[in-house]
């Protein structure tokens, strides 16, 4: 059996999450960054490494994609992705890096 590769990419949302802490110098954006990461090397080896949502908690922005995933990240951020994949490759797609607070209001849960 021929091993797949694993691949890891960015979109819409999520590449503007991440586009905005690269401008930002603190040192919450570099732990961040550096969460992000190492969340991404451990997809390329385990694209299932994230904890499933439910179907019927998943907002209706994300429904389209089937399965969704999430991954806690440094200073109660959450990374989403789903995973699509064939007979020659599998890719894993980050769709959002959110804080606490707007991963709340994007599930519609009460603060």
């Amino acid at each position: 059996m021929v091993e797949r590769e694993i691949r890891v990419r960015l979109l819409g949302e999520a590449i503007e999450n991440y586009s905005d802490l690269k401008k930002r110098t603190d040192k919450q954006a570099r732990i961040l960054l550096n969460s992000i990461d190492k969340v991404k090397e451990r997809l390329k080896i385990n694209p299932q490494f994230g904890n499933p949502i439910k179907k019927d908690l998943i907002p209706k922005q994300y429904s389209q994609y089937g399965n969704l995933y999430r991954v806690e990240l440094s200073n109660f951020w959450r990374l989403l992705y789903t995973i699509k994949g064939d007979e020659i490759e599998i890719v894993a797609f980050v769709l959002a890096i959110i804080d606490h607070k707007e991963y709340n209001k994007k599930f519609g849960y009460k603060n």
